[in-house]
């Protein structure tokens, strides 16, 4: 009886083991695209490489001037007697900044004047008695003979005396020069001030100006017209639109070159202020992709594209930066598909999903 009972055991528990291998069989023959498929898809937004004119930004400091200053100085000695205008305010040219004392001034000219009269006496006094002069009148025509007669008779030097006591006298009001704002007014009312003395500065600020420092590598890109934005360095304020105006063809002793900007307006920068630029030069005809485009794996620029709804990795060149976008010299074609966002952790071929807004 008991071999019997194994007899039939035998069957019932191969049959049991059987049973056990064919779904682990099964298992294994799943195919990999199964597994694939079950991956969430990354969601991305993309943008697109173009071939198009680049603007690539150079980015300088510098300090603002007026573009025109003019030192305003005393130009004949005396006493300060008045001062009527103060620091920062504005006038015109022509206005009146300051006074000396005339006393002395007026003096000399009044003394010129009365040697003016006499002279102009003794020259009509000459020219009545010309019915007795010698021969050597009679060999001159009239106008070198009326010369002969305002020389001799001191005409001429006391018309150039009169002259010169009247610019003295002018000399006592001292005057803006130009249009603009007063600055570092130097003079106090009562001092004694001497030929040559500073009185004030006066600053034409309707028109800044801004020298700023451009690298020797760099200089080749920039061109007389380019256009620039102009910043305070304290990152308060607006940017000043501004031109380049000139460029110095020399290269310093650091390797930079001065490139002078012309703002359009002030704004709320000053001269004297520190301030940073930046100087647009078009590139034309260049390759680009947005900034967040490209990536870097070991070291290496990376710009993942888009083919079948998967990532697909592309070694590329990069070549200027602008903020904004970067030139691309190698690896892409103009109207690419390009990952902007979410791809610092994507793989090749890993499946996307473009984001639409």
């Amino acid at each position: 009886m008991k071999k019997i009972t194994l007899i039939f055991a035998i069957p019932i528990l191969m049959g049991q083991l059987i049973s056990c291998s064919e779904p682990e069989a099964e298992s294994q023959e799943v195919p990999m695209e199964t597994f694939r498929d079950e991956v969430k898809a990354t969601t991305v937004r993309v943008g697109h490489s173009e071939s198009k004119s680049f603007d690539y930004l150079i980015n300088a400091t510098g300090k603002i001037e007026a573009a025109n200053e003019v030192m305003v100085i005393v130009e004949r000695p005396g006493y300060l007697l008045d001062v009527v205008v103060e620091e920062g305010q504005r006038v015109e040219k022509g206005q009146l900044i300051a006074r000396l004392d005339k006393t002395d001034s007026q003096m000399d000219w009044e003394k010129a004047q009365v040697d003016l009269r006499s002279a102009t006496a003794e020259y009509q006094s000459r020219r009545i008695a010309a019915d007795v002069e010698t021969s050597l009148l009679d060999s001159l025509v009239n106008a070198e003979r009326d010369e002969f007669w305002k020389a001799s008779s001191g005409l001429l030097s006391a018309e150039i005396a009169v002259r010169e006591a009247e610019r003295n006298l002018e000399k006592t009001e001292i005057k803006a020069p130009i249009s603009g704002a007063i600055a570092d007014l130097q003079l106090k009312k009562g001092s004694l001030v001497n030929t040559g003395d500073e009185v004030c500065l006066v600053l034409s600020t309707d028109v800044l100006e801004m020298k700023v420092k451009i690298l020797e590598s760099d200089i080749g890109f920039v061109n007389k017209g380019h256009k620039a934005e102009v910043y305070p360095v304290s990152g308060t304020g607006e940017g000043i639109m501004g031109t380049v105006t000139s460029i110095n063809p020399k290269v310093d002793e650091n390797g930079l070159v001065q490139v002078t900007l012309t703002l359009n307006k002030s704004g709320s920068l000053l001269p004297g202020m520190n301030a940073r630029s930046v100087i647009r030069a078009p590139q034309n005809n260049s390759l680009v992709v947005p900034k967040e485009a490209v990536v870097y794996r070991s070291g290496r620029p990376v710009v993942f594209t888009i083919d079948n709804n998967e990532a697909i990795w592309n070694y590329v060149e990069v070549g200027k930066d602008n903020g904004r976008e970067m030139e691309i010299l190698d690896g892409l074609v103009a109207s690419q598909q390009v990952i902007i966002s979410n791809n610092v952790q994507l793989a090749h071929q890993a499946p996307v999903q473009v984001l639409t807004e």
